[in-house]
């Protein structure tokens, strides 16, 4: 800016300021700046996505600790997953009776 200021301050030209509206830029570094941008975004949404794996994995440890010291959660847990099979299962067929399988099914296990 300055520069461009002394050079037309001979005649009689006050520059305030200077800018560009419209930059044509050749192909490939078109081609090389989205590759950047690209790979910035890339980079970016892989850092969320570690601190998101992150935060589950310490979420699923949390639970699988407080599964260790509490048998009730721990059966709870197997019935929730029991649960969401069995919505895949057309029919079950049990031999036996289902007093039996029933009692199994509910049975908290002793540590």
């Amino acid at each position: 800016l300055e520069y461009i200021r002394e050079k037309v301050e001979q005649f009689g030209i006050e520059v305030q300021n200077v800018g560009a509206k419209d930059i044509i830029l050749p192909g490939e570094m078109k081609t090389i700046l989205n590759q950047v941008v690209e790979a910035e975004k890339e980079a970016q949404a892989n850092a969320i996505k570690r601190r998101e794996e992150t935060g589950a994995t310490r979420s699923l440890h949390n639970t699988a600790k407080m599964m260790e010291n509490n048998p009730t959660l721990l059966r709870l847990k197997e019935l929730e997953v029991l649960e969401k099979v069995t919505e895949k299962i057309d029919s079950m067929t049990v031999f036996g009776g289902l007093e039996g399988v029933l009692k199994d099914l509910v049975k908290v296990r002793p540590n």
